[in-house]
């Protein structure tokens, strides 16, 4: 039962990119379209639940159907945060802690129920099932955190993300160079990528006087989401040609 996309470089670069898409796909819907927070977490967390139906069902792994529910843990998140953050008024410090409590809840749940965390270990649907609602809750993390360190924090969207870059690097030499267990790596990773892909994801889209690049989040979105559907696209010619040389191989 694996379903679950390898882990490899290109896998970071895909993550960053449809957290980075799910930051401006979020705005654009909400704010662009004033749609609103509330509504826009509705929209986005019904899709979410209908993308991750098909990849529960799912059989085997399809890289689409995979960075499809990826994608639409990204979007929701995006509202889920701001509808707490600023419709509830609760700021994004208090946001955080709570997404933070709540996240670190859900790692002990299935610690516990599991016995681990490890994602090359998912072999039942009630594990996939903790890794979906683990990565949804660090993404909705990722973007309270992200206008946390951009807003209140003063340092502004470069400011953040070079932050959120610098702690990424940092634990990529962790991963080279010690021995910490590789899943709290990975976990730690997996969340910081969320903040990183919204401050990147603000920097596109908020205009000059706020210190973005004023891209708008229209075109934003368009441009991120083409390069992910190259991407996808990629790993799943890949994936293809991998499954027909094991074929060839077993016949000869």
């Amino acid at each position: 039962m694996k379903k679950i996309a390898q882990i490899t470089a290109i896998f970071w670069v895909m993550k960053i990119c449809a957290t980075t898409l799910g930051e401006t796909g979020g705005d654009w819907l909400a704010q662009t379209l004033k749609v609103g927070y509330s509504i826009s977490s509705i929209i986005f967390f019904s899709i979410f639940l209908i993308s991750l139906v098909f990849q529960l069902s799912a059989k085997k792994f399809h890289p689409f159907l995979y960075w499809a529910v990826i994608l639409t843990t990204s979007t929701a998140g995006t509202t889920i945060s701001d509808y707490m953050d600023r419709t509830l008024g609760l700021g994004y410090a208090t946001g955080s802690a709570i997404l933070v409590s709540i996240l670190i809840v859900i790692f002990a749940i299935w610690y516990k129920t599991e016995k681990t965390l490890n994602i090359n270990h998912i072999e039942t649907r009630r594990a996939e099932t903790f890794y979906w609602i683990a990565i949804l809750f660090s993404n909705t993390l990722g973007t309270a955190l992200g206008d946390f360190i951009a807003d209140s924090s003063g340092l502004g969207y470069i400011g953040g993300a070079s932050i959120i870059g610098i702690s990424l690097l940092l634990l990529l030499l962790g991963y080279y160079f010690t021995q910490i267990p590789r899943v709290i790596l990975f976990w730690l990773a997996f969340v910081l990528t969320r903040p990183f892909g919204a401050t990147f994801g603000d920097l596109l889209t908020k205009s000059h006087e706020k210190g973005g690049m004023n891209l708008g989040t229209s075109g934003s979105s368009l441009v991120l989401l083409a390069i992910l559907l190259i991407l996808v696209t990629y790993t799943a010619v890949q994936k293809n040609q991998k499954n027909r040389n094991n074929e060839l191989t077993i016949s000869h």
